[in-house]
């Protein structure tokens, strides 16, 4: 099992934005949070993440990279990792494949054994990554279902990513994809501002992500999404 076989919840940091005044990435972790994903999808640049990263290296918590694009990539000590995202209900095969060849073309120091894909299905069409990936948002759950299943039993993933960026997403719909799995890890993402909405998603899925409340609201706001989505992981288990 891969690390985040045992996270119930994910920090996602957007070097694009600020945190709020009198947060640092340090305080990440009395959070209680299981690992940091850094990331946004515009307005990344290397500068910018290596700053990120550098600061969140001093958390003592895993600390991945989810890339937007090639140039969104840097290579550091700070680091686990890299997921990286395949929205497999884009509409741009950019998405899908494109961007990666891109990045295998023009980096030779990819480090593969740390290298993990997500199976992402994106489903609010007013977030800015489905009009960027032109993502087919209007499906059903046997539909998410169905993906779910394409993803780990034909591509072999062992993330899939439901998500719904800027808006809390539909419990039906993330409990067909959790069904559909056997054993990949399902991460939720959208909409998450409190221990309820937290508790709610993470009784369908694995781990579920926080980004926008670090920036807009901070640690605390943050904490008690951690608590929330532990909970509901110890009833479901």
């Amino acid at each position: 099992m891969n690390s985040w076989g045992d996270w119930d919840h994910i920090v996602k940091v957007d070097p694009d934005k600020a945190l709020p005044e009198g947060v640092t990435y340090e305080d990440l972790r009395a959070t209680g949070t299981d690992a940091i994903m850094v990331g946004g999808t515009t307005g990344m640049t290397e500068e910018k993440m290596t700053r990120v990263i550098e600061a969140c290296g001093a958390c003592d918590l895993p600390v991945y990279i989810e890339p937007s694009h090639a140039g969104a990539v840097v290579h550091s000590d700070h680091l686990d990792g890299y997921l990286v995202p395949v929205v497999f209900n884009a509409g741009d095969v950019a998405w899908i494949t494109g961007a990666h060849k891109e990045w295998a073309r023009i980096d030779p120091d990819i480090d593969w054994e740390h290298t993990t894909t997500e199976a992402y299905v994106v489903l609010n069409p007013e977030a800015s990554v489905a009009e960027y990936t032109q993502a087919d948002c209007d499906l059903e759950p046997d539909e998410v279902a169905a993906y779910a299943t394409v993803a780990e039993r034909m591509f072999g993933q062992e993330i899939v990513y439901v998500e719904y960026s800027g808006t809390l997403g539909d419990p039906e719909i993330v409990g067909a994809a959790r069904d559909a799995l056997d054993e990949a890890t399902l991460f939720y993402g959208g909409g998450i501002r409190d221990y309820d909405s937290a508790y709610r998603m993470a009784e369908q899925a694995d781990v579920v992500i926080v980004g926008d409340l670090l920036h807009d609201e901070g640690i605390e706001a943050v904490e008690a999404t951690v608590r929330g989505a532990k909970e509901a992981a110890r009833v479901r288990q």
